[in-house]
């Protein structure tokens, strides 16, 4: 059963159980390309909108009745209930107008029929605005909420769990490796302690880098002049959705970048790469560490959560660390579609604004539960392959390197090449060379110390 449904083209057919209108139904057919805007936005669209109508209402240019049917309309947004509501894709305007009306049709309809207010999209939802502005600050709405809410509390809880394993492995004594080829010693701890500063790194970028999205372009209208919104909108739009959120935002002074510029989420999605680069490392380093059991190194034991093969019985696959890295390699790829979306902007607009938004989005989304999966099945059951660790630190040529100081570097190099071409420990070719004694030579050979803990 269908009703109909009037805009500035004429009539349209709408499903009678959808609450949307003719300019959402419009695109809804036009644009069936891929999947539906993320629900952060549609959620993030209906914040604004909310504090759009409680400020013009306080100034007395919305009737109080609409002000109260709208936000009413837009809690029920916000709160889920209305997700059906919104089909609209990723891939239609650039500029995300259909969106927005998508918005504003569904809560001037919901504030009819559920508060009787005669409420008009874009008379009184829209009021003061345009997408040009909207959009764009429900953009940084978004972006910001779920790093904080999301991304940050993930990024915390694995630094928290490799500061635990930096604790108990601190004094593990093992080899090194850089150039994939065997180097001094470190311990575990120390190696893990590398990954954790990484986190600790990557959260303080983040958090730095996020304060780039408190500024809104609301207030801008449609080409950042603020044509039919008055002059202390923007500022007052800005103070009532910090009251709502919990997030410090503020008026974009400069209306004209804001609408034309997305350089703002460009750089806070850098910050998302930067930690994708390292999680790729973190994971590479466990994967191959883990590599075995028994031809790979195998200094570490990684939780045996699933079968790692249909054929092999009893194999055991990282596939956490697998994940990270892809996950990795899709935020690397959405960091290259929001570079070429943010250098968009032709004059007073930038009209790659919803495939933006998704992409950063789903960067977040997957980091987020990327990280989660990894910390709880993978991380948190990491244990030290101590007999491994202990014989390969016995087997290194490199413990050759603390007896530079002694004796210089050309016959410390001596006594490693003739114990790797005679198959000798580093103690066999010492002494046959006559450079040292065995009692020098085990005063001088201290792993531990050369960790620079055993000192």
């Amino acid at each position: 059963m269908n009703r109909i449904e009037k805009d500035t083209l004429g009539e349209i057919e709408v499903e009678a159980s959808r609450l949307w209108g003719a300019q959402t139904e419009r695109s809804r057919r036009n644009f069936q390309i891929g999947g539906k805007m993320p629900l952060e936005v549609i959620r993030a669209m209906a914040e604004l909108k909310k504090a759009c109508a409680i400020v013009s209402g306080e100034a007395g240019r919305l009737a109080l009745e609409k002000q109260k049917a709208i936000t009413a309309a837009c809690d029920k947004i916000i709160s889920g209930e209305l997700d059906d509501h919104f089909p609209l894709v990723v891939f239609q305007t650039g500029s995300g107008t259909q969106t927005n009306m998508n918005i504003n049709e569904v809560v001037a309809h919901v504030a009819k029929a559920e508060h009787g207010a005669d409420v008009h999209p874009n008379d009184d939802v829209n009021l003061s605005q345009s997408s040009n502005d909207t959009f764009p600050t429900a953009m940084h709405i978004a972006a910001y909420e779920a790093i904080h809410t999301r991304l940050i509390p993930e990024i915390k809880a694995l630094e928290t769990e490799f500061a635990q394993k930096v604790a108990e492995y601190q004094t593990l004594v093992k080899i090194g490796r850089t150039h994939l080829q065997d180097a001094t010693p470190l311990t575990l701890g120390q190696e893990i302690s590398g990954w954790q500063a990484m986190l600790t790194r990557a959260l303080k970028q983040l958090e730095t880098s996020a304060e780039e999205l408190l500024p809104l372009a609301i207030g801008g209208t449609a080409v950042g002049t603020g044509i039919n919104a008055p002059q202390e909108f923007g500022e007052q739009v800005a103070s009532q959705l910090e009251k709502q959120t919990g997030h410090p935002f503020c008026s974009d002074p400069n209306k004209f970048f804001a609408l034309t510029s997305h350089s703002p989420l460009n750089f806070v999605h850098g910050a998302l790469k930067s930690l994708a680069a390292d999680l790729m490392k973190i994971a590479n380093d466990i994967r191959f560490l883990a590599s075995g059991p028994r031809s790979g190194i195998g200094e570490l034991e990684i939780p045996a959560n699933e079968p790692g093969s249909s054929i092999m019985p009893g194999k055991v696959n990282p596939t956490q660390c697998e994940a990270v890295t892809m996950v990795a390699a899709q935020v690397m790829g959405n960091d290259v579609t929001i570079q070429i979306a943010a250098s968009q902007g032709n004059f007073e607009l930038n009209v790659y604004k919803p495939v933006l938004i998704a992409n950063f989005l789903q960067s977040v989304q997957l980091l987020s539960e990327g990280l989660h999966s990894f910390r709880i099945h993978c991380v948190s059951g990491l244990k030290a392959n101590e007999a491994v660790i202990e014989e390969k630190v016995a087997r290194s040529l490199m413990l050759v390197t603390a007896l530079n100081p002694h004796i210089g570097y050309e016959k410390a190099a001596k006594i490693a090449k003739l114990a790797h071409q005679n198959g000798w420990t580093l103690k066999e070719a010492a002494l046959e060379t006559g450079y040292l004694t065995e009692t020098e030579f085990d005063q001088y050979i201290d792993p531990l110390k050369m960790t620079g803990l055993g000192l």
